[in-house]
């Protein structure tokens, strides 16, 4: 007789790095070391949580992708300051937490670029267009190179930030700024999976759209491409689970490098 019972999904325990990383985020952000200051070393953190050094060491791994703290080669590891462009709030942006959290951050995503867009069309000006077009010039040209990503990835988050100007809405822009690093991750993803091409394609409507002032078709057009991006982030993230790769991994190291602006 199986040991499933309808209705009734399995407890998964989360990998031992990321309940670590977690842990030392609570310590970090609660004051255990202030930003700027060296952090203790790998052992003494390992002896305090009563893990092994090699879990600490992928949980600070971790950390350090996701842009909070970095290795000063020879003189230890430090916690970001707080004009770093990579604010301790990224934790809470789901990276580390889950996969559920970082999908329902993407849907809040998907609402609040789609609202911009209608508002950018109605509120653009010319320096707006200008600077919206050569920037996707710029994905064209990109879109079709190989290799590292990461130009793409800038000029990609570049347009959409630029959209939010356009809105003339400062509210929502400081909120799509503020999952910039986010943003940047998922972008980085869904382009190191070799959709630039694609990528760039559902822009060109976008731009179409707000060059036009047509505020519906701005809104559908960022829609469609919000929605599309999605389901290629859940895609690469349930073939990184079935890899078994563990969430702090799971939007890539490669990408995480993008995340610092």
């Amino acid at each position: 007789m199986s040991g499933r019972l309808p209705n009734v999904e399995p407890i998964k325990r989360e990998p031992l790095a990321t309940e670590i990383a977690r842990r030392l985020v609570d310590y970090l952000l609660t004051g255990g070391v202030l930003p700027g200051e060296r952090m203790p070393s790998e052992r003494h953190l390992a002896e305090a949580f009563g893990v092994g050094r090699s879990a600490m060491r992928e949980a600070l791994k971790a950390l350090t992708l996701l842009g909070l703290v970095e290795v000063r080669h020879g003189d230890g590891t430090y916690l970001k300051r707080d004009d770093s462009s990579l604010l301790p709030q990224v934790i809470e942006w789901g990276l580390l937490l889950g996969e559920q959290r970082t999908l329902d951050l993407v849907e809040a995503r998907q609402k609040i670029e789609t609202d911009i867009a209608g508002l950018a069309a109605a509120r653009r000006d010319e320096a707006d267009l200008t600077e919206l077009r050569r920037l996707l010039a710029r994905m064209e040209q990109l879109s079709h190179q190989r290799g590292d990503p990461r130009e793409f990835v800038d000029v990609d988050v570049a347009f959409h930030l630029r959209v939010a100007e356009a809105s003339r809405n400062t509210a929502l822009r400081d909120i799509l700024s503020g999952i910039q690093a986010l943003l940047r991750v998922w972008i980085g993803r869904v382009i190191a999976a070799g959709h630039r091409e694609a990528s760039y394609q559902e822009h060109v409507p976008i731009l179409a759209a707000i060059e036009t002032g047509d505020v519906a078709a701005a809104e559908a057009a960022m829609d469609a491409h919000m929605r599309s991006a999605a389901g290629r982030l859940e895609r690469a993230l349930t073939e990184a689970q079935a890899r078994g790769e563990s969430p702090g991994r799971r939007l890539g190291s490669d990408d995480a490098s993008a995340v610092r602006a």
